[in-house]
């Protein structure tokens, strides 16, 4: 009958919309599972927000004192010496101990296995310089988590390797990138975003998205230099950070501080200066990249040795103790230069040859 009809199709109607409404709930619990909660996010990270410890009943108005005085993760505060934090204005002694022992519960400072350590440097990641010839030398690229050093006379192409690792740090790691942003410290006036441009279009990656991943500073003075590095802590705090060029780090003590009469206070700000620096690479899982001026060695003699003996860098055993890979830059012939390893813990010494051309580092050229 009619009536029965209309009852059948009422039931297939009301099943139709069921089915749908089911199939949109999967849908939705699919999502649901597949998205990242904000704790997993954080297992990734290798630090923790200074912020985290008013979790722990430590108030807001020291925490922002911490943050404000460039302590901006939780490892920053548990790796500085209670001396160094009870200088922070505002915070004392007492809460110092305090702060530092919740701290120490995020990473407990103690012994670890050496299988530990090695899982760790698993971990890190290695950045392409552009050139084969100079990867193969470097065992991949510039290591994450240590200083790299360039020294070597103008020229050479220090400032060209920093443009060329500003790009190539955004790269998948595929393409031997970070997959993350650089941070530029210009202390000489040489950093120019049109490089990055004409590097990017080598890579094939966009021009535009390559300029904002990368934040730059112009540092005017020694103790500028280091304030900035308060202010890039607080930017790696809150975005992923691959690499950290100070080009170049010498060039302002070279001015600020002068005569032998102020080399003993050059010296100690220029090690406070690379422990900061060490700290951000350890906390961060960063690669820091510092270029070093060179200057005349009266103990070098060209006649027995190469035109390399009678340069040596500046800063004396101060930067050479603080960088953990000393690299050695030379002119050859043409556009091609050449690398050496001075100093690694892994690395043996050897060289590899490269050039300079319109698109950042490359292979040597015939």
């Amino acid at each position: 009958s009619l009536k029965e009809l209309k009852e059948k199709m009422a039931t297939a109607m009301m099943m139709q919309v069921g089915e749908t409404q089911l199939e949109q709930m999967d849908e939705v619990e699919e999502e649901l599972t597949t998205e990242e909660t904000p704790e997993e996010e954080e297992k990734q990270l290798n630090y923790h927000h200074v912020q985290d410890l008013q979790n722990h009943g430590i108030s807001i108005a020291d925490v922002n004192r911490l943050a404000k005085a460039g302590y901006c993760t939780i490892e920053s505060v548990a790796f500085e010496s209670c001396k160094k934090l009870s200088g922070i204005s505002g915070v004392s002694e007492v809460k110092i101990k305090t702060i530092q022992e919740v701290a120490r519960q995020y990473c407990p400072c103690t012994f670890s296995t050496a299988a530990q350590e090695l899982q760790a440097r698993q971990n890190m990641v290695q950045i392409t310089t552009g050139s084969t010839a100079l990867d193969n030398l470097l065992n991949g690229g510039i290591e994450t988590g240590s200083l790299t050093e360039l020294y070597g006379e103008f020229r050479t192409g220090k400032t060209q390797l920093c443009h060329t690792l500003c790009v190539t740090s955004q790269l998948s790691s595929e393409q031997g990138g970070g997959e993350g942003k650089a941070m530029y410290i210009d202390t000489e006036g040489t950093f120019r975003p049109d490089r990055l441009q004409e590097i990017a279009e080598r890579f094939g990656v966009d021009k535009d998205e390559v300029l904002e991943n990368v934040v730059c500073a112009r540092a005017y003075n020694t103790e500028h230099q280091t304030e900035l590095l308060k202010s890039a802590c607080g930017l790696m705090s809150e975005d992923r950070f691959v690499l950290l060029v100070v080009d170049s780090a010498t060039a302002l003590y070279r001015t600020d501080y002068i005569g032998r009469g102020q080399l003993s206070d050059r010296q100690v700000h220029l090690a406070l200066f690379l422990r900061q620096l060490t700290r951000m690479a350890m906390e961060f899982g960063i690669a820091v990249v510092l270029t070093n001026q060179v200057v005349a060695n009266p103990d070098g003699n060209s006649a027995f040795g190469s035109k390399e003996n009678t340069l040596k860098p500046i800063g004396g055993n101060i930067i050479a103790h603080a960088s953990h890979t000393r690299l050695s830059f030379r002119k050859a012939k043409n556009a091609n230069r050449i690398c050496r390893v001075i100093d690694s813990p892994v690395l043996p010494e050897s060289e590899a040859p490269f050039s300079v051309s319109s698109a950042g580092i490359d292979d040597a050229t015939g």
